[in-house]
């Protein structure tokens, strides 16, 4: 019910737009009164005074809703000996006392052997706890919903008072508008900065195994052998290793994701060229959405289109002319890889490409440049930044796919550069080394947090490299 009072919050400040903005229109045409803004910004300024404290709201109750829980459900005349610092012990119990209210609260209960035998488990002061949860969350859910009809409309109404020839809403809106900008962005670089020490501080502790020289430098990757070590007794240090190479998954990941470049990158972009430059309006009505239904198909039938076509069709092709192709190939992965990202360059370099003013291809021409020459030495150039963020957004794309590399390369790493042998990624490894019953302190689960932590950084390594290439070729036009 939460949620829906956030939608009821949403609703009304919605309808106190148009109340705060005919208010604004009223005091200048019938009171014959000049505003100090525009009567859409007295409209904006009652949608602030409504949204902002209920959000405030809002993520306290959201946050705090497991403390209440507890304090109400788990009180001392039920659990006397329970010590509300302990995380374990509450949480078990709470985890206890949940399972049980979906049972006890039932409208239509059949206690079978199975039910009786869980109620059976269950203390008298448990069945009372989860009849109280259940309250509890019906008392939580409908004090929300009034909580936030009566106050979003209380604060409409206070804001519409408050709507004056004194009051100059511009301002405060603009103010309020550029704080939430400001937030936002700040909040994603700390999203950033937490993505990558969470990475690092877990990278660290798969390092207290590995040695960080065998980790990035051999080429073996075999990280089974962390099973067929006794942890309890410590890990032996020579036994992993080679268990740990960095090397052929690198080599898996950059050969997959230069085929897929290969095949993306220069039909993404002489597709954006033709669209923006030479297709008609109705051509390019028809054919930009079915290019970028592309984008839209799941990869896993990409990885279906490569495991069941393509690979056995470049398997079948390198055996007429005499070349070993294995039934799992890079080669395979990489093409399928590389149709699904076609859209990613094409439309991205479209739009860049139709954002270039008209001004400047009109100048190319009157100096007597051609259609393609115009192209080339004025369109490509004033689009190079945009068409470099779709070759990034590609490229990225390519190196963080997953499921088309399970399905039509091989989950065995492979040092190669033969496209035509089975070969595996970064991406692929991390997942692999997540699935299992493995604890967590073990090499093979760490090593996840290890290989992430690389990927990272060679992503921030592609973009750097990226803005440097844009800011020495990139023509500037005042």
């Amino acid at each position: 019910m939460i949620y829906i009072s956030l939608l009821l919050v949403f609703l009304v400040s919605y309808s106190f737009y148009f109340i705060g903005k005919k208010r604004a229109l009223n005091i200048t045409t019938q009171r014959k009164q000049t505003l100090s803004a525009l009567p859409d910004y007295y409209g904006y300024y009652a949608v602030i005074v409504i949204i902002i404290p209920a959000i405030l709201i809002w993520f306290f109750l959201l946050i705090f809703k497991s403390y209440f829980q507890e304090i109400y459900v788990m009180s001392p005349l039920l659990f006397p000996d329970i010590d509300m610092w302990s995380e374990s012990k509450t949480g078990l119990i709470m985890n206890k006392i949940t399972n049980l209210s979906y049972i006890v609260n039932l409208p239509d209960i059949d206690l079978s052997v199975g039910d009786k035998s869980i109620l059976k488990m269950a203390s008298d002061s448990e069945l009372i706890a989860a009849k109280n949860l259940a309250s509890f969350d019906k008392i939580y859910g409908w004090a929300n919903i009034t909580l936030f009809i009566i106050l979003p409309i209380l604060l409409g109404f206070i804001s519409t008072r408050m709507i004056s020839t004194k009051l100059n809403a511009q301002p405060i809106v603009e103010r309020v508008i550029s704080y939430i900008i400001k937030g936002s962005s700040y909040i994603a670089i700390l999203i950033t900065f937490g993505i990558f020490f969470s990475l690092i501080f877990e990278a660290i502790n798969f390092f207290r195994y590995v040695n960080f020289m065998d980790f990035f430098f051999n080429t073996s990757w075999n990280p089974n052998r962390a099973f067929v070590i006794n942890a309890s007794e410590g890990f032996d240090q020579e036994a992993l290793k080679d268990a740990f190479g960095f090397i052929p998954l690198l080599t898996g990941t950059i050969l997959i994701a230069t085929v897929a470049m290969i095949v993306a990158i220069p039909l993404g972009l002489l597709t954006a060229i033709y669209l923006a430059e030479y297709a008609s309006t109705r051509v390019r009505d028809i054919a930009k959405p079915i290019i970028e239904i592309l984008a839209g198909v799941p990869t896993v039938v990409y990885g279906f289109f490569a495991a069941l076509s393509l690979a056995p069709f470049i398997k079948d092709v390198g055996e007429s002319v005499g070349l070993p192709v294995s039934a799992e190939s890079a080669l395979a992965a990489g093409l399928a890889m590389g149709v699904m990202i076609i859209p990613f360059v094409s439309s991205l370099s479209d739009d860049v490409i139709k954002a270039v003013p008209n001004s400047l291809r009109e100048g190319a021409y009157a100096l007597g440049a051609t259609k393609s020459e115009t192209i080339k030495k004025v369109v490509l150039p004033a689009a190079l930044a945009g068409i470099m963020g779709s070759f990034l957004l590609a490229i990225s794309r390519a190196i963080g796919e997953t499921m088309i590399v399970v399905m039509a390369a091989s989950l065995r790493a492979n040092l190669t550069f033969n496209p035509l042998e089975p070969a595996t990624t970064i991406t692929t490894q991390i997942v692999t080394s997540l699935i299992g019953d493995v604890e967590f302190d073990n090499p093979k689960t760490l090593v996840a947090f290890a290989l992430g932590l690389t990927l990272f950084i060679m992503t921030l390594v592609l973009n750097v490299a990226a803005i440097l290439i844009v800011k020495k070729y990139r023509e500037k036009y005042d």
